[in-house]
């Protein structure tokens, strides 16, 4: 899917600008053809290397704006979330 190829590995901002990681993964329903969520990897030389598992599952109701990166919604537009 080309739009799947076009977001992994943009970074992932929260909606103070603050990077979360980069998109690994896209979940998409294929029944729909709609992105479910991305897999965010949490960064670092580890994760540069292979080496790193931590990731975070971000719905796709969580996105704010997509454009050379991917921002978050602040708490205030109604989305809670923890990373």
């Amino acid at each position: 899917m080309r739009i799947v190829q076009e977001i992994v590995g943009k970074e992932v901002l929260d909606s103070s600008a603050v990077v979360i990681g980069k998109v690994r993964d896209v979940e998409v329903n294929f029944m729909t053809n709609e992105i479910e969520a991305f897999i965010v990897g949490k960064g670092g030389i580890s994760e540069g290397l292979g080496l790193s598992k931590g990731e975070t599952i971000v719905p796709y109701d969580m996105v704010s704006k997509i454009g050379d990166k991917i921002l978050l919604k602040s708490r205030e537009e109604g989305t809670s979330y923890e990373f």
